[in-house]
């Protein structure tokens, strides 16, 4: 019997998806190819991310303040494992790998909410071609690619929010409420 998950996953993929959505999960595929070749290259470790997904999980249960200092010594530990089984990587992929396998948690993005809407309201400005140029070009002079680094900071669900409402895939009333959705 096939998984389900994977009969969904093709579904999507193979009736539903654009052309942007491939390339992202084109991404996707790369990046856990290259993090399951780690794996072999640590002597088979188990997968990082879930071993981790775990433990927070269970120390959530139990500890509740202590999070972060858990968090700290995981992170500690991933590098530790990394540089003994791979001394060949790079610092920036060892922190590549640690941002893999411990994600922030969700909502712990450092940007407040308010300054969410405010860079999300400029984007779409931007994109639509009605933000003032004197606007732009202080964001610029403040931030250099401004738009590039605003994308990054929005959440995946936000990034496909905003590219369904650019394409034209839903109207302005769908998209404000579903970003008050995604935002809480």
């Amino acid at each position: 019997m096939a998984d389900p998950g994977l009969v969904q996953a093709l579904d999507y993929i193979l009736n539903q998806s654009d052309a942007s959505t491939i390339e992202a999960l084109a991404e996707a595929v790369v990046r856990r190819r290259r993090n399951l070749s780690v794996f072999n290259v640590m002597g088979g470790l188990s997968d990082p991310q879930k071993m981790t997904k775990e433990l927070t999980e269970r120390i959530n249960a139990g500890v509740g303040g202590g999070i972060e200092n858990m968090r700290k010594s995981v992170r500690e530990m991933i590098v530790r494992i990394i540089k003994e089984q791979a001394p060949e990587l790079s610092d920036s992929q060892v922190d590549e790998l640690c941002r893999a396998w411990l994600p922030e948690p969700e909502g712990e993005k450092n940007v407040p909410r308010d300054m969410l809407l405010s860079m999300i309201d400029q984007f779409i400005s931007f994109s639509h071609g009605t933000m003032n140029k004197s606007v732009d070009k202080n964001l610029r002079d403040e931030m250099g690619a401004w738009t590039e680094r605003y994308w990054n900071v929005f959440p995946p669900v936000i990034r496909q929010i905003i590219t369904d409402f650019l394409k034209d895939k839903i109207s302005e009333e769908d998209f404000n409420s579903r970003i008050r959705i995604a935002l809480g």
